[in-house]
């Protein structure tokens, strides 16, 4: 669907040639694509293998029949076809022109684009979507209204993610915490996704919105990856580093069951993810433990990973080996050069940076 709604963008010679079919008040059936599996469905009209123009696409349309288009759209192949995809194949649609579309694009793989004279509405078809096109201006309103959402959504998400930190320094960090940071990422990526869909849409019109959208999503889906690393259960109580058979978790089980949270929260209905406890739910914190002030400890790969130039592996081995923000924080240089890969001065630059960073953190917090 991304790529049909890209050929049928603002500004593009075939959604040109759509406009001009709905301002004559006609009709139209489009189908881009002429490979094989398009004309074995084709019967009778004529062939052009003509130049594609938005003019001979609307005095092609004032015929009955179907249009049939190459894959990139610079060719008219086909006019006035008569379309005859299975008639056993399901439709939602109610006329004509519609249920022809679906069929065909639900029987063969190409967008199908559907002009309806009565409803001034273009449809595009494609597998078993589809997706009603609206106007550019009427893009260009709700996208704006949609990023400044996402904007209020990016700074709660700034605001929460610093608190977080100072009070992963200071061992305080509780469900209510960790939700705070979950709930305005997890919006800012479903609004992102939502918007991105509408960009597609607008094509070379939406590059402006295109590079706010990019600005306001920027590392937030990373750092939510790592907050749900910090803080997700694998077949343990809270408050425990260690698995239902007692041995330590290792990087393989933190990312198998991360991308299950993930999937869990993408779940959630907006007023659900609103909900502290459900957020907990999701990241598999028992019922008895998941109230808002109840305590949590982060493993510590977020702030271990905003250290410079350090492996990621590396980093994992530290977590894995100290099971614990906390004791990462309280571990020597000594201790901290027992961890495979961590030298003496490794072990020294991760001191100092969570030195540092702890540092920052609390000034951040109390300034």
């Amino acid at each position: 669907m991304a790529e049909a709604l890209a050929l049928v963008a603002p500004g593009r010679p075939l959604r040109d040639g759509l406009e001009r079919v709905l301002q004559a008040k006609r009709g139209a059936l489009v189908v881009v694509g002429d490979g094989a599996a398009v004309l074995s469905i084709c019967t009778g009209g004529f062939l052009l293998d003509a130049e594609f123009s938005p003019q001979r696409l609307a005095e092609l349309a004032k015929m009955d029949g179907a249009i049939i288009v190459s894959g990139d759209g610079d060719r008219i192949a086909r006019a006035n076809v008569h379309l005859m995809p299975n008639a056993s194949i399901p439709t939602t649609e109610t006329g004509t022109r519609h249920r022809t579309a679906e069929r065909v694009a639900r029987s063969v793989d190409v967008p199908v684009v559907s002009v309806s004279s009565a409803m001034s509405v273009i449809t595009v078809y494609r597998h078993h979507d589809r997706h009603a096109l609206q106007p550019a201006s009427r893009l260009h309103e709700r996208i704006s209204q949609a990023l400044q959402t996402v904007q209020r959504f990016r700074t709660r998400f700034d605001v929460a993610v610093a608190t977080l930190s100072a009070l992963e320094v200071e061992d305080t960090v509780t469900v209510r915490d960790v939700a705070a940071v979950l709930q305005p990422a997890e919006l800012v990526v479903r609004i992102g996704r939502e918007v991105g869909t509408s960009l597609l849409e607008l094509g070379e019109d939406g590059r402006l919105l295109a590079l706010q959208l990019e600005e306001l999503v920027d590392g937030v889906a990373p750092v939510r990856q790592l907050v749900v690393n910090d803080y997700l259960q694998v077949g343990r109580t809270a408050g425990h580093r260690h698995d239902s058979n007692g041995a330590a978790e290792g990087p393989g089980d933190i990312a198998a069951r991360s991308r299950e949270v993930l999937r869990a929260l993408g779940r959630l209905s907006t007023d659900e993810l609103l909900e502290a406890r459900r957020v907990a739910a999701a990241l598999g914190i028992p019922p008895a433990q998941s109230e808002p002030d109840a305590s949590l400890e982060p493993r510590g790969y977020r702030l271990l990973h905003r250290l410079p130039r350090f492996p990621e592996a590396v980093l994992d081995r530290i977590v894995e080996h100290f099971v614990g923000f906390q004791r990462i924080m309280r571990a020597s240089v000594r201790d901290l050069e027992e961890v495979g890969g961590v030298g003496e001065a490794r072990a020294r630059s991760v001191k100092e940076g969570l030195s540092r960073l702890a540092e920052a953190s609390i000034l951040d917090r109390y300034s």
